[in-house]
């Protein structure tokens, strides 16, 4: 488990680096705030006592995604290069089957380090901000906290239907999350039944969503409507 010092040494660097860049990273905070102590996820440097550079590995079933900074003045002397070395080499060892690579679109810095490595790109994410607007309540739709043992399988089962987890998988990640004490957990129910989920992690003064998913089912229904 990451300490307090390590934790904000990451956080002090990562706002230096948006700052410097006009960027945002993605470092899955809810994740850092929760490793597992007997797992290798976080790979950094120091220099004279100065955290110079930091990479993040984020385990999500047979998936792993990276993603890490490195100070300005530092860059081009082949750190995040070390880093993402002793990072692949953890991921053979864990057999995952993909590995993506996080990369904000507006880094010139991220560009030229994709563009020197075997890569390709493989999807696109976008984050949205929230702006006030007046809801209209489906009467048939309802969001409840996820409470029962029922829940939680109809969860896993999600993660496997959507995110092609093995179960096994699905099984752990659920776990994992759950230790988050900053985050909680819905179910989405339609006419009773249970056809999705969302969780909602609390950042600080933010709220951010994850895990918004829906079985297939009720996707093609709602497409056909």
């Amino acid at each position: 488990m990451l300490t307090k010092e390590y934790l904000h040494d990451i956080k002090r660097l990562q706002l230096l680096c948006e700052a410097n860049d006009q960027i945002t990273l993605k470092l899955n905070w809810d994740m850092l705030q929760n490793r597992e102590t007997d797992e290798k996820n976080d790979f950094f440097l120091y220099d004279n006592n100065e955290f110079i550079a930091f990479l993040g590995l984020y385990g999500f079933g047979n998936k792993a995604e990276i993603c890490g900074m490195v100070k300005p003045e530092y860059r081009r002397k082949g750190i995040f290069s070390k880093l993402l070395d002793e990072a692949l080499e953890v991921c053979k060892t864990r057999k995952y089957k993909e590995v993506l690579l996080n990369a904000p679109a507006a880094s010139a810095t991220a560009k030229s380090f994709l563009k020197a490595i075997p890569c390709e790109h493989s999807s696109t994410e976008y984050q949205m901000k929230w702006s006030f607007m007046e809801l209209h309540e489906e009467k048939d739709v309802l969001i409840r906290t996820s409470l029962t043992d029922q829940d939680l399988k109809a969860e896993i089962q999600l993660d496997i239907s959507c995110f092609d987890f093995m179960e096994d998988e699905a099984v752990d990640y659920n776990r994992r999350i759950r230790k988050d004490g900053n985050q909680q957990f819905f179910i989405i129910e339609s006419d009773e039944k249970i056809v999705g989920k969302i969780r909602v992690a609390h950042e600080g003064k933010e709220a951010r969503i994850y895990g918004f998913l829906f079985f297939l089912n009720f996707r093609e229904k709602e497409l056909e409507e």
